[in-house]
């Protein structure tokens, strides 16, 4: 079998062909069904500390998954091996998984008029490769730690400054008829820093993230925001318990409607895991409220022009006006479920929620007194009740302003309440991942401290 040598769209059709070759030894060796994913990946990536160069990495990386059917039994395997032999064997592993499962009738591909038109997918402009040297990598990364050491005296140490370039390509393929594929870029720089006073140390950090390498913030601009992030921290202190509005930052309010996403996805539904099994139709937010997905945005970070069942992903609300519209769903927890597929296999892709106008300053005033968070730890989430509690640091506001930096707190509420009770959503947006939302004013949670 052909290797193949170069990441980028030039590698598609080599990877279409390999899939369309593994398609056929599935059926040779006896499957009904099939589907595969083959990718094809490369990167560079440095990691810079305390002014030294702590690591530089190139990695390289190719494989492909076969999940295939025996009637309703199913099989999967996986290698990073080349070669025809590599097929056979891999083929081979996943029939006798498949023998030895048990029946499941919701097991099976979709139907062949379900699947995208793979000749009429939107290009979404994903692919920009960073023309940048090891050496070059490893300049912005020390640049970036520089401008954080020398934005204050107190930024004694750091955490670890990271840059990291990818490039990948892959595509999916099944026996109903649909074979598509794309090649993408992510890059990223990132950087930790330590502050050192009034008797504590503090970590913070800040980063950038896109498909366009040169489009990254300035490596200055990321080290001076991630050391006055850890400088603003030093002399943080527990407040008493207390029940008070909590706004969360703009980039842990993400977080949030991740838990909504999870909690209304098919897999958690179907397996009676999730506080909000059959809320179909309920208002869970206020009526200013929406969350909708835009799969096809140029360039974003959580594009794509179909999902992992190889249907074409479209726009959609999740939530309209305050009402749950829409779960989360692929083939497989659809039927489970009794209901269509939304081209949610493999999950969301750009989710926004709707904001108004006002800055993270402005909903800092409107909270008048409560605590800003910044940081979240653990794991405290229950998504079969929905009761949400997670260590939190941040800043303790009176009279709109912030008065002192907060440490070694809980927060704590019911995640319905807490959907009902989003008082505002600023402007200020997250554009660095999946989910875009501004800062998330929530009228009323339990703090829990000294």
């Amino acid at each position: 079998m052909d290797s193949v040598q170069a990441v980028g769209p030039q590698a598609l059709p080599l990877l279409e062909e390999r899939v369309a070759r593994i398609i056929d030894e599935a059926r040779q060796q006896g499957a009904t069904d099939c589907e595969v994913s083959v990718s094809l990946e490369q990167g560079l990536s440095t990691t810079v500390r305390q002014r030294e160069v702590e690591t530089v990495e190139f990695n390289r990386d190719q494989g492909f998954g076969i999940t295939l059917y025996l009637g309703q039994r199913k099989g999967s395997a996986s290698t990073s091996a080349d070669g025809d032999e590599a097929i056979r064997e891999t083929v081979a592993a996943a029939l006798a998984i498949a023998r030895h499962a048990s029946e499941d009738s919701f097991a099976g591909l979709p139907e062949a008029q379900q699947l995208a038109d793979a000749d009429s997918l939107p290009d979404l402009d994903l692919w920009h490769p960073w023309d940048i040297s090891p050496e070059q990598a490893i300049e912005r990364a020390l640049t970036c730690e520089a401008a954080a050491f020398d934005f204050d005296p107190r930024i004694r140490n750091a955490d670890g400054t990271y840059l990291s370039t990818h490039q990948g390509c892959r595509i999916y393929g099944n026996s109903r008829g649909f074979i598509g594929g794309y090649a993408s870029t992510r890059h990223s720089l990132s950087c930790v820093m330590i502050a050192e006073g009034e008797g504590q140390m503090q970590r913070d950090y800040w980063y950038d993230s896109g498909r366009i390498g040169e489009r990254l913030a300035d490596p200055l601009s990321i080290g001076r925001k991630a050391a006055e992030r850890a400088v603003r921290r030093l002399g943080a202190r527990p407040v008493p318990t207390c029940e008070v509005p909590v706004l969360f930052s703009a980039e842990l309010a993400s977080g949030l409607f991740g838990h909504l996403l999870s909690a209304i996805a098919g897999g958690n539904l179907y397996r009676n895991a999730s506080f909000l099994e059959g809320a179909l139709g309920e208002q869970l937010f206020p009526q200013w409220l929406s969350l909708d997905e835009r799969p096809h945005l140029p360039q974003a970070l959580g594009s794509a022009s179909f999902d992992s069942d190889g249907l074409a992903t479209y726009s959609k609300f999740f939530v309209a006006d305050g009402e749950l519209v829409s779960y989360v769903l692929g083939t497989y927890s659809g039927r489970k479920l009794g209901m269509p597929s939304t081209a949610n296999a493999g999950g969301v892709h750009n989710v926004f929620v709707t904001h108004g106008d006002q800055d993270q300053a402005a909903l800092i005033r409107q909270m008048g007194r409560g605590l800003l968070v910044t940081e979240l730890m653990g794991q405290g989430l229950n998504l079969v009740t929905g009761d949400y509690s997670r260590g939190a640091g941040g800043y303790w506001v009176e009279n709109g302003e912030i008065q002192f930096p907060v440490q070694e707190v809980t927060i704590a509420g019911n995640l319905r309440d807490m959907f009902r009770q989003v008082l505002a959503v600023g402007s200020d947006l997250e554009r660095r991942g999946n989910i875009c939302t501004g800062s998330v004013l929530i009228e009323r949670m339990t703090v829990a401290g000294s």
